[in-house]
């Protein structure tokens, strides 16, 4: 069993994911071996609100040079959360 917190790595907060949390979708960074199903039961353990939908999206690494030497930036993942139409999650003032 994966800890709920393996799961939920961060949210992600840039303008794009400001935006659409004006239509209760919420972008977080998760592990890249989560399933959709512990995505949403996490989110609803750890914020105490319900999930409507859970979008994923994979994300590869850009190769970079870092310092004169070749090399490529993690793969990670991303999952856009939608919540119930009523609910409200606030991830700045930390988990209650």
């Amino acid at each position: 069993m994966k800890n709920f917190y393996d799961i939920i790595k961060f949210p992600v907060v840039t303008e794009k994911s400001t935006k659409i949390s004006e239509n209760n979708q919420f972008v977080f960074k998760v592990g890249i071996d989560s399933s959709k199903d512990e995505i949403k039961k996490a989110i609803e353990k750890v914020f105490k609100v319900k999930v409507k939908a859970v979008n994923t999206i994979k994300v590869k690494g850009k190769k970079k040079i870092f310092k004169g030497t070749k090399g490529k930036r993690s793969d990670f993942k991303k999952a856009v959360i939608t919540l119930v139409k009523g609910e409200t999650l606030d991830y700045s003032g930390g988990v209650s």
